[in-house]
């Protein structure tokens, strides 16, 4: 262990070091939760008009058991064996996502939102033995498993669990009037059918379902969890139980002023993305708070509701989210009374915005760093400690260093790259040790992030490394955008960049030479549409006659974007 100045900012009471997490896996502690817990609302999806449903930690406990056992007995799984839960934020996700982890098998995560083409890649690479999809997107299920099919195919709903009156009102919303359900032409089960055979297992076979994951160790991997990086290939980070367990707890003790099971926290930001998997749903449920879950939080009149009818003390957010909420008239008018304070990660939080949350709310957003590698968190802001320009100082059980370009550890103030080490690394990417070992500098992992370390440890990031664009909060990869781009028959040649956007941070730009030049920019970015989800597009298209080159042909990103700045 190296100095950590840092800890002299920890609140009283807040390890420095954390021995060994409380649980042995998971498993073990989301059914120990429950028995503290019982029934009390543990999570409650809120819809844009109200609507809503609400499961207790006692029914979380009961139905995530049933799926387990059906995953083992009835769809015939193995530990280790890997399940893709792809839903927006909604009751089947926890329910789906604990049942995985109880069952002993590998929890994937994947992007509600994703294209057939993207879904494709992520099936191919991890080879999923089941897969829970929401009904919104299951049309998409025959081409994405072209090849490489799943055996086992679940699909929910994002009104399953409500009650039958709201749950009826928004499945017919779905069918008829916005036409948002499409008929399901596979073979498929749905979730609570899925539920009933796996209670009836139990309950015929005196099932004890502690027995699947009795053997899971702290070292198995529990989640996969896809993330780009330098090359832009698409990895998935192996995450182990060990991580996640102590990356909940190292987030949660440098929070002051929260109480066990008196806490309501908002999840806006979906629970595929690693931030809001590890705290909102992990660290909360283990926290025992109610956990109110949004679909869907665009147009951000969708959590008005949500504000209105619940005690909000706590939410996460993205910059954007809280630029967003922060220019509603009806947020102005009437923020969360009930609000102890916000974490922003994800993406840099602007100081401009957190001013201004401050002055609306009355109470701060603290900023965390980390990456999908890291489970997530480094560092986070301690309350009343918050520095700008900063993202804090690094959480218990974990030493950050900053490196030059050989690997070496820098003086503390000079600028390099920033590489962290901590039982909250992950165990490397799935299938790819190569990759893995280019990230390492010995026991260090190199985050491709530069920066440096003020003397007391507050740690500031002043460029990145690697040429991934963060679309609020979300990251794009420009080999994959290229790639696209490239696949248009009147396109020569393309470079993606991020250049800086007031809505979301930073925005994709392409510069394209075409082949073709009765193509319009409006005509690439609607190829685009086709093959990538949203985020990903480019928002903005620039014609070129020629791109700059390195003498061995290699396009220069750099260039354009020391160009793009030269013209801001």
């Amino acid at each position: 262990m190296t100095d950590r100045p840092w800890t002299a900012f920890y609140r009283p009471g807040a390890r420095t070091e954390i021995a060994a997490p409380a649980y042995r896996n998971l498993g073990d502690l989301i059914g120990s939760v429950a028995e503290t817990f019982g029934k009390a609302p543990a999570f409650t999806c809120c819809l844009p008009n109200g609507m809503n449903g609400t499961l207790s930690f006692a029914q979380v406990d009961e139905m995530s058991d049933a799926f387990a056992v059906y995953l083992r007995e009835v769809a015939g799984l193995n530990a280790g064996d890997r399940v893709a839960v792809q839903m927006p934020n909604c009751l089947g996700f926890p329910v789906a996502a604990f049942g995985v982890l109880k069952a002993g098998c590998v929890l994937v995560n994947v992007n509600p939102l994703y294209t057939a083409e993207e879904m494709a890649k992520q099936f191919e690479d991890a080879r999923p033995h089941a897969l829970v999809i929401v009904d919104m997107f299951a049309d998409k299920i025959p081409a994405a498993t072209q090849g490489h099919p799943i055996p086992n195919i679940i699909v929910t709903r994002v009104a399953e669990f409500f009650p039958v009156l709201p749950r009826g009102i928004v499945g017919l919303v779905q069918k008829v009037w916005d036409r948002s359900v499409q008929p399901i032409e596979i073979a498929h089960i749905r979730l609570p059918s899925a539920l009933s055979a796996g209670r009836a297992h139990r309950d015929s076979g005196a099932i004890e379902v502690e027995k699947y994951h009795q053997g899971v160790g702290a070292d198995d991997i529990a989640v996969l969890q896809y993330t780009g990086g330098t090359t832009g290939v698409s990895k998935g980070a192996m995450l182990t139980h060990a991580n996640l367990l102590y990356n909940m707890e190292q987030s949660m003790d440098l929070l002051s002023g929260l109480d066990r099971g008196k806490e309501t926290i908002l999840t806006a930001l979906p629970l595929y993305h690693i931030f809001a998997f590890t705290v909102n749903m992990l660290a909360f449920y283990w926290m025992g708070s109610r956990n109110i879950l949004i679909p869907n939080p665009r147009p951000l009149g969708n959590l008005k509701r949500a504000f209105e009818n619940y005690k909000i003390t706590f939410m996460t957010g993205v910059n954007t989210l809280f630029n967003g909420l922060t220019n509603e008239i009806w947020f102005r008018d009437s923020p969360p009374k009930h609000l102890k304070f916000a974490g922003a990660g994800g993406m840099a939080l602007q100081a401009s915005v957190a001013e201004k949350w401050e002055e609306i709310t009355g109470k701060p957003v603290l900023q965390g760093y980390g990456l999908t590698e890291t489970s997530p968190v480094l560092t986070f802001e301690p309350l009343g400690k918050t520095r700008p320009g900063t993202i804090g100082i690094p959480v218990p059980s974990t030493d950050i260093a900053i490196m030059d370009d050989a690997g070496n550890p820098l003086p503390l103030g000079e600028t390099g790259e920033i590489a962290a080490k901590g039982p909250q690394i992950m165990k490397g990417y799935w299938e790819k040790p190569d990759e893995t070992a280019a990230t390492m500098a010995g026991e260090y992992f190199l985050t491709g992030d530069i920066g440096y370390m003020d003397p007391d440890g507050y740690i500031r990031i002043v460029d990145r490394k690697k040429d991934m664009v963060v679309v609020s909060g979300f990251n794009v990869y420009p080999n994959e955008v290229e790639d696209v781009l490239a696949a248009h028959p009147g396109v020569i040649e393309a470079a993606v960049i991020g250049v800086p956007d007031e809505a979301s941070g930073e925005a994709v730009k392409a510069f394209v030479v075409l082949k073709d030049t009765s193509v319009t920019p409006e005509a690439i970015r609607a190829h685009c549409k086709e093959h990538m989800t949203a985020y990903k597009v480019p928002k903005r298209v620039e014609l070129r006659d020629e791109l700059p080159k390195s003498n061995v042909g290699k396009i220069l990103r750099k260039d354009l974007r020391a160009e793009e700045m030269k013209g801001a």
